[in-house]
Order: C-alpha cells, then sequence, then structure tokens
C-alpha cells in the first residue's frame, strides 16, 4: 500500500517533496516570512506492518541543527499517548524509522498541543471556582491573548508560555500550573493563594501554533525579542501582556519554552540588566537551587552562558521584567530531547513530566514565597 502523507490540520508542518513505497523524502515548512523552522507535525496513512522510512532532507538548515544528534521524534497513533520513534541524522538528513500499528500514525518534533486543546483548556479554569479569565488582546490573526488569575494575596506573581509556537512543552507545563492551582484545599497551594495573586497565560502566540511555526507569529516575529518596544503592528501579543503586566507590577515571574539542543530541564536567568544586584540574583539562584534539590528533573549544571554586566538583552522579557519591575524573573527551559540525569526511555521528556515539573516549581515557590 502506497504511504499517504498530510499536515493539513491544526499546527500541522512538512512539504513532501516524494514518496516512493514505504520511503518519503520530506522537508519542513518554514515560518510565514522568516528563516525559522524546526518544528514538523504530520500524518501517515498506510496499514499496520508496513516499515517506513521518513526523511528530512532539509534539517541541515534548520533554526538549531545542534539539536538533531542525539534526538528521537514523537510518534503516536491517537495523539494523546506520544512515545519515542528510531531516528538517527546523518549527511544533514533527519531519518525516522517506523513500523506502522495501525492505518494512520502521526509524527511531531514533540507531542503537540492543539489550539482546540488550549481552548478547551481555558474554558475549563474559565468556569473553575477562584479563577477569572480575562481577554488580554488579540493576535495579527485575532485570536485571543488568554490569561487566567487566582489568589488574593499582594504578590504578583506572572506565569506565561509558548512564545515561541513550537515548543509545545511549555503548555504542557502551563497545564501542570493551573492543575497545582486549582488545589485550593491543599495547603501549599492555600499558601500560594494567600500570599500572591496568580497571572497565567498558557500560550503567549496562538497564530503560530496553528500555523506550525517553531519560532514566530504571524508576521514571522520572534516574540521574545519584542519585550523592549512592543508594537500593535508586529507585535501586539507582547504589548497586551506588558500593558497587564504594567498595571499589576511583578514580582516574580516563569517564562516557559524548549530547548532543541540541550538534554536537560534548567532555567536562565537576568544576569546582565543595567539595575543588577547581588541581593536580587540572590533569590534566583536560591529558587533555582531549591527546585534542583526538589525534583530530579531539574539540574544546575546545563544550561546558557550569563550576559556579562550590562550587556543582557532587554528585548528579551526575563531580562525586561527583571529590569522594568525588580522582579525575580526566569527562563525555564525544557528539552526536545530528554532530561538526561533522569530519562525515560519509552517517552523521553512528555507531557506528564512537564505538568509534574510545574507542580514542582510551585512547591519550590511557596517554601520561598515570603523572600518575594
Amino acid at each position: 500500500m502506497s504511504l499517504s502523507i498530510t499536515s493539513a490540520f491544526d499546527g500541522g508542518n512538512i512539504e513532501i517533496v516524494s514518496i516512493e513505497g514505504e520511503r518519503a523524502d520530506l522537508a519542513i515548512r518554514r515560518d510565514h516570512q522568516s528563516d525559522f523552522f524546526q518544528w514538523f507535525y504530520f500524518r501517515v496513512a498506510g496499514q499496520a506492518g508496513q516499515r517506513v522510512t521518513l526523511r528530512l532532507l532539509n534539517a541541515a538548515g534548520a533554526a538549531y541543527p545542534l539539536g538533531w544528534p542525539g534526538y528521537r521524534a514523537r510518534v503516536s497513533t491517537d495523539r494523546e499517548t506520544w512515545t519515542l520513534a528510531e531516528t538517527s541524522y546523518a549527511d544533514g538528513v533527519l531519518e525516522i524509522r517506523h513500523e506502522l500499528t495501525g492505518p494512520l500514525t502521526w509524527f511531531a518534533y514533540f507531542a503537540p498541543y492543539s489550539s482546540e486543546r488550549h481552548e478547551a483548556l481555558i474554558a475549563r479554569y474559565a468556569a473553575t471556582a477562584g479563577f477569572t479569565h480575562r481577554e488580554l488582546g488579540r493576535s495579527l490573526d485575532g485570536r485571543s491573548i488568554d490569561c487566567l488569575s487566582v489568589g488574593h494575596g499582594a504578590l504578583p506573581v506572572w506565569l506565561y508560555a509558548r512564545q515561541h509556537p513550537g515548543e509545545t512543552m511549555a503548555e504542557f507545563w502551563m497545564e501542570g500550573a493551573l492543575e497545582r492551582l486549582a488545589q485550593g484545599d491543599d495547603p501549599i497551594t492555600a499558601r500560594l493563594l494567600a500570599k500572591a495573586r496568580f497571572y497565567l497565560v498558557p500560550n503567549m502566540n496562538p497564530d503560530g501554533s496553528a500555523r506550525g511555526h517553531l519560532r514566530t507569529n504571524a508576521a514571522g516575529v520572534n516574540l521574545n525579542r519584542e519585550w523592549a518596544e512592543p508594537s500593535a503592528e508586529r507585535s501586539p501579543e507582547v504589548l497586551c501582556v506588558r500593558n497587564a503586566m504594567d498595571e499589576t507590577g511583578v514580582r516574580f515571574a516563569i517564562d516557559a519554552h524548549g530547548d532543541e539542543a540541550i538534554p536537560a530541564n534548567f532555567m536562565a536567568g537576568f544576569e546582565g540588566i543595567p539595575s543588577w544586584s547581588d541581593a536580587l540574583g540572590a533569590k534566583f539562584y536560591r529558587y533555582r537551587d531549591a527546585l534542583a534539590a526538589r525534583t530530579p528533573d531539574f539540574q544546575t549544571k546545563l544550561g546558557y552562558p550569563k550576559s556579562a554586566p550590562g550587556k543582557a538583552n532587554l528585548s528579551m522579557s526575563t531580562n525586561q521584567l527583571a529590569e522594568r519591575y525588580g522582579a525575580v524573573s526566569m527562563t525555564l527551559e525544557m528539552p526536545f530531547k530528554d532530561h538526561d540525569t533522569n530519562p525515560d526511555r519509552a517517552q523521553g521528556w512528555n507531557p506528564v513530566r512537564c505538568r509534574r515539573l510545574a507542580h514542582a516549581c510551585l512547591e519550590t515557590l511557596a517554601e520561598l514565597i515570603d523572600e518575594y
């Protein structure tokens, strides 16, 4: 049976170069008006027992080609459970090999997070006691930038995700954060809600998410380079969120992302901002170290290099929030590969673990919240 391949669905991304028998040569489509690409998500129709070979020919030109060595694609027959497929990278080609177990199989860079799942998430918590929903603004394509808030304390805490839409692990992390904050009868959650008011934006980039982008919005703009001077024309998503932050102030913030190359969970801080102080930086380091002590799914050895004094990029949200509000702000990076110090051989880093990490992040905040 000849293979049939499509990505003509929400969040899909692939171009067909050729199909010959059980082998398909494919290419990842670039983000609209951008050179970024790496996210892929497509469906293969075939029959059980077929041993397919799927070759992504332009992998070497992807945004982060160092992300391919050691990477394994995700595969699913129900779009709920995603396991690791046999994957290799050589001579600029990413090759996925898999024996089909049924008529339809989906392949993706990471477990996808659909627009419909986002809508269901917002509907669920907008109707949950204690939570308030507010539409902060609209994207360039007219989609809502949704914010959920909960808690009656004085400390303004912002959690936001998916500025880069292909980093779907970030919204699974947000699911976990919302899940934990809804447990009002739990003493740890009760402490958080008494001390803080939480503002959660599960998806900063709904247009890129629906279009199957890796990193940009509908205009090809990287939102995490817009925080110094966001505009209605290029980055209304950032503009409306930053305006809302100006209303509330920010004392603690986590910006959730995914990293293509580093096989670990880690935090990036705000070193190098003009107003850096060792006292503020120490609060970030204490949080980071306490999180590593709490869960084996976080570590502090691997990560990004620190910015030199005065050299922080203030167009990035973590730096802008620390400089603008004096916030203890941080970027959480989760892997497309796996957290190698605590691996899962069947599923790699996956949605369930993203949600559990969010629980650990909030439990750590509860431990240290009086410092902020």
